[in-house]
């Protein structure tokens, strides 16, 4: 039985909550509320596990706060014996326009705090990410306000819209594999 790590950043509080840089978090609880899963407080982690397909999906949101994520990643992957190659890590991105997603193998951090910190914690930076375009509608200087801000109500139907497709993309990544879910996502421009 195949068996992945889902893991959504995003910072532990209800003063983050469904922010841009919490978008991590709000795809793996739509995943897991979309499949039945109770979702529990684990070690460094809310945790659920669900079962699809004959598929087991451990689903992570880190409670060690977004710069201390890799703990929890380490933490989840040795306890549930996850390949890397079955890690799936959903992030904000502000280089990708909200238009978009981006699906990779691999890659660098790219500037985001929690993946630097994934990566130093694994030694690697080859485990697939799922990257979840936020834009980068802000004035100069105002980039933390910006990613720790709530979605404007404009913007709201496309975040709902690119939630749902990425609880698909977990589904896909899993039947079909990731790099035909990547020729299938990446080249897709979302709209409502």
């Amino acid at each position: 039985m195949s068996k992945y790590l889902i893991v959504g950043l995003g910072n532990v509080g209800a003063e983050y909550a469904h922010t841009r840089h919490n978008i991590g978090f709000d795809v793996v609880m739509a995943f897991v509320t979309k499949h039945g899963g109770p979702m529990d407080v684990g070690r460094l982690a809310y945790h659920a596990e669900v079962r699809w397909k004959g598929r087991i999906f451990v689903c992570i949101c880190p409670t060690t706060f977004m710069n201390r994520s890799g703990q929890a990643v380490r933490y989840w992957m040795d306890k549930e014996k996850v390949a890397l190659e079955n890690i799936l890590v959903v992030v904000d991105d502000l280089a990708l326009p909200l238009s978009k997603l981006r699906l990779r193998p691999g890659g660098s951090d790219a500037g985001h705090n929690g993946l630097r910190d994934i990566q130093a914690v694994l030694g690697t930076t080859d485990y697939p990410k799922l990257r979840f375009g936020i834009g980068n509608e802000f004035p100069k200087g105002r980039q933390v306000d910006f990613v720790l801000g709530k979605w404007q109500s404009a913007e709201e139907p496309l975040v709902k819209l690119k939630i749902e497709k990425c609880v698909e993309v977990i589904e896909s990544i899993s039947t079909i594999g990731l790099s035909q879910t990547m020729t299938m996502v990446n080249k897709e421009e979302f709209s409502t």
